[in-house]
């Protein structure tokens, strides 16, 4: 199968779309652009302190005119700003995670599962010791000898989520490498780079897919969680996290500190399984109701 086979057959798949999946993408669209028009959209500068405005409660009217609608944390900030600018945070560290750990899972699946013999051998058994360490406790090692950073951050969840992909790639790539269009182009002359990416890759892209939606909400909440620890995001950047884990302090009697980051955490890792759960009931046909 082609990309060009590939794109009609996927268009063709999607054509109907429930109208709670289009809910989740209004949503999942809403929150992208709110994070990407935070600099021109939020109220106020997310690091500006107001001492005499602190832990004011949501709807709260400031001296310099300003209206909090979400309230102001222990520094007097503006709580909206705070949580607009952390969203972009959030979802630039996961889509940036996805992307690393896509590309070094994949590439290493696809390798083991054409080349098979030691090269099979060596890979699936890195990828055995890699899941055999859990995953956040990891993250934290490593983040800890590292050191905190968005770009650390990135690196570190990305090269310890990868051997779930090389699992899907592996076992996808066996079964797509013995179709008979593969052995043609074999016959033909085609190199393994080109099979692999111009033959194996569209035909386990739908797999794959699935995967990384499910990791992409994962990876909003272990960058949420880090940074809850003190280990991901560093102040005086925003993040849901770190904001959250500032709140806990105060949170009875500056519950909003908490609530409202933690509700923007809830709805978008909610919104991206569903639309994870729905893909793989596209794109997986042994998962569809006959």
């Amino acid at each position: 199968m082609t990309l060009a086979t590939l794109s009609t057959s996927l268009s063709a798949r999607f054509r109907r779309i429930p109208l709670p999946i289009l809910a989740v993408i209004a949503i999942l669209i809403t929150m992208v652009l709110l994070a990407a028009l935070a600099p021109w959209i939020a109220p106020a500068d997310p690091s500006r302190q107001d001492l005499f405005a602190r832990l004011k409660p949501p709807g709260f009217v400031g001296r310099s005119g300003i209206t909090y609608w979400f309230g102001t944390d222990d520094l007097g900030r503006d709580l909206l700003s705070r949580v607009l600018y952390g969203a972009g945070v959030s979802l630039g560290v996961a889509l940036l995670s996805v992307i690393v750990s896509t590309l070094v899972g994949v590439s290493l699946g696809m390798i083991a599962g054409w080349f098979r013999g030691w090269v099979e051998v060596v890979i699936m058994r890195l990828v055995d010791i890699m899941m055999s360490i859990p995953a956040v406790l990891l993250a934290v090692l490593t983040v800890a000898v590292l050191g905190p950073g968005f770009l650390k951050l990135v690196l570190v969840l990305g090269l310890t989520r990868w051997p779930r992909y090389t699992r899907v790639a592996y076992g996808q790539t066996l079964q797509v490498a013995n179709l008979p269009f593969i052995k043609a182009s074999e016959l033909a002359g085609a190199g393994a780079a080109r099979i692999l990416f111009h033959h194996v890759l569209p035909n386990i892209a739908g797999p794959v897919l699935v995967v990384a939606t499910a990791e992409f909400g994962l990876m909003i909440l272990t960058e949420a969680g880090l940074s809850f620890l003190g280990l991901g995001i560093q102040p005086p950047t925003p993040s849901w996290g770190s904001i959250m884990s500032v709140g806990r302090e105060y949170v009875e009697r500056a519950w909003w500190i908490v609530l409202f980051p933690g509700l923007s955490l809830f709805f978008l890792v909610f919104s991206v399984n569903l639309l994870g759960d729905w893909l793989r009931d596209q794109l997986d046909p042994r998962s569809r109701t006959r």
